[in-house]
């Protein structure tokens, strides 16, 4: 067989679990592989918080023509949905954004100035202001600065940082957050540094496609993904998380399934099952009270004698049919009562111990790892012809993440096979079917998994060469079909299981083979103010030619083409974007002459670098 796991399975992770429920978060980094394709969810940090705000903001403010603070009160409006703004903005107008926004759209600050009297009075103190104590937003409206820095700090207490609104009656308008930031940084300094940290973490708190890292203790960092919310993702600091419900990736579980199983298991809610079934409470002390004997009339600790059958309170005189002074007529009701309870406990437990043995094995596999580079260290100092190992972590990560999905999948069956969620959704005919569908792919599944994990821990460090490849094959063949296994099992559960229900909310992340994808770090940009370098991918190619002498300067999206006769370079700025380019750092400077040859050198290139040219 063509050995194919170099280019199928050479890129696998490796994820340590824990001893928490949350055993299977990733705690190391050794087998982690860099994919093809770039990565879809980025880390957002402290120190990129700003640059991935600004990015967004720099979109709507090149595409609106718009100042800061309007393009963040149209971002916060529509929760940092860029691509949702600009929808609207297609269909239904500029005027109809920014009206449904809160944004003036015609500035009156300015207008009439030179005709401004010298005293307002404020229509919200009702005292005579003088002019430059008052100050007039964008919707026309103006009060004196002592009513507004009030109306700022009360908004802010109240948690409506984010969107303060014009104080005038009925108007709508969005305070510039310009003037918000001025007023309240003359007399409340500390109200003015709470405002632009709400203005800074709304980027997070309003963004449907940020969320924070849900690490306890908190790692500080945000994942921004950019293609499906419905995703599992890794942050740096190693936790591996369900970005939609930010609880531990339970993948092929719906986030719904996830958290009733969750709750099940913690509260050990089948413990109060089993005493309900087994055991009646005392009708005197309320202690439980197990039935040992055949007789109906049983007595607790305490003295009290009790009815088995209803849980009434009786003497103690009785025969073997009846209880002297006491009738109950309630028998056929609690034995059906019972019945159903005792059979919902023994699926619970049929599910919840094939669960728990998975993670278990889980938990102890995880020890073959430091056993499996002993084996392979001691492998590559034998005088073999085999030098390539890789097979071994491949065959080993393949087998964390199958031992994961299958461990997973028992949550799914008993929520997708029971009463709980889908009792009206299929029959019981179309039950039965599409549950023999999905647990023959599982024992398929499973079968193989257990093939390959015994495979992996035999002693392959003594055996001869023809025997090491001759398990190395098995690894191969068994990684590539529990890949497709896995699969096959998650488009049965897509399109066969959920896909055919009326209830939409049980959704599932996608499976990767690759496992799941590490976020990685949104790059920021920073500029070194001592020899005016920017460090942002900054290429400066220089073709000489005999007659004209010209410099190409590529920065990003801009390319600038620098004549060498009497003609000065300047990169093109879009509209609204300031002095800042679209990555949130400082432009550069004005190329100019500097007298080699007539050519133009950028100021922000280090001096040595000119000296030497």
């Amino acid at each position: 067989m063509e050995d194919y796991a170099a280019s199928s399975d050479d890129e696998y992770r490796y994820s340590d679990p824990e001893d928490s429920v949350d055993a299977f978060d990733n705690d190391d980094n050794d087998y982690q592989l860099v994919s093809s394709k770039g990565p879809s969810t980025q880390v957002i940090t402290k120190e990129s918080l700003l640059a991935a705000q600004k990015e967004d903001l720099r979109r709507v403010m090149d595409m609106l023509s718009v100042r800061e603070q309007h393009a963040r009160t149209l971002l916060i409006f529509h929760r940092w949905d860029v691509e949702k703004l600009f929808a609207v903005y297609v269909d239904r107008g500029k005027h109809f954004l920014f009206s449904e926004a809160g944004v003036t759209v015609d500035e009156h600050r300015d207008s009439n100035s030179s005709a401004a009297p010298s005293t307002i009075m404020c229509e919200i103190c009702i005292e005579d202001v003088p002019s430059d104590e008052t100050t007039k937003m964008d919707c026309g409206h103006c009060f004196c600065n002592g009513c507004w820095t009030e109306h700022f700090i009360v908004k802010i207490n109240e948690g409506q940082s984010k969107r303060i609104r014009c104080m005038a009656h009925k108007c709508y308008s969005i305070c510039d957050e310009a003037v918000v930031r001025t007023l309240l940084s003359k007399k409340h300094p500390d109200m003015a540094e709470k405002y632009e940290r709400f203005l800074l973490e709304s980027y997070i708190e309003d963004n449907k496609r940020v969320k924070w890292c849900p690490s306890t203790p908190h790692c500080g960092n945000a994942i921004r993904v950019e293609d499906d919310e419905l995703c599992e993702v890794e942050c740096s600091c190693g936790l591996q998380f369900c970005f939609s419900c930010l609880s531990e990736a339970h993948s092929p579980c719906s986030c719904l399934m996830w958290e009733l199983w969750a709750k099940k298991c913690r509260d050990e809610s089948e413990t109060v099952n089993w005493i309900t079934v087994h055991t009646k409470p005392c009708p005197k002390c309320h202690k439980p009270v197990e039935k040992n004997g055949g007789c109906n009339l049983v007595s607790c600790i305490c003295g009290q004698a009790f009815c088995w059958l209803c849980g009434g309170a009786t003497g103690r005189e009785h025969t073997w049919s009846s209880i002297a002074g006491h009738s109950c007529g309630r028998y056929k009701e609690q034995e059906k009562t019972a019945e159903r309870a005792k059979r919902d406990l023994y699926r619970y437990m049929h599910y919840h111990n094939r669960y728990k043995a998975h993670t278990d094995s889980f938990k102890l596999e995880s020890k073959l790892k430091e056993t499996i580079q002993e084996k392979i260290a001691v492998s590559e100092e034998k005088d073999s012809t085999l030098r390539d190992y890789s097979w071994v972590n491949n065959g080993l990560s393949r087998l964390f993440r199958s031992r994961r999905v299958l461990s997973y999948s028992y949550a799914f069956a008993f929520y997708m096979f029971g009463d709980e969620l889908f009792k009206e959704e299929m029959t019981e005919a179309q039950r039965e079917i599409k549950q023999n569908l999905f647990e023959d792919q599982q024992q398929q599944l499973e079968a193989n998994v257990e093939k390959l994990s015994k495979i992996l821990e035999e002693p392959f460090e003594t055996f001869e060469d023809d025997k090491v490849m001759e398990i190395r094959m098995q690894i191969i063949n068994l990684t590539t079909i529990i890949d497709k296994l896995c699969q096959k099992m998650y488009e049965c559960i897509e399109n066969d299981l959920l896909g055919s229900l009326h209830i939409g909310v049980h959704n599932i992340a996608p499976y990767k083979s690759k496992g799941i994808e590490k976020a990685s770090e949104l790059s920021v940009c920073w500029t070194n103010e001592a020899n005016n370098t920017v460090f942002d991918g900054l290429m400066v190619l220089f073709d000489f030619v005999d007659a004209h002498q010209k410099c190409y300067l590529v920065k990003k999206d801009y390319c600038i083409y620098a004549a060498s006769v009497g003609v000065t370079a300047e990169l093109d700025r879009p509209s609204g974007s300031g002095s800042s380019d679209d990555s949130g750092c400082s432009s550069r400077k004005r190329a100019r002459k500097e007298g080699l040859g007539g050519a133009f050198f950028d100021l922000n290139l280090p001096a040595e670098f000119v000296d030497r040219n």
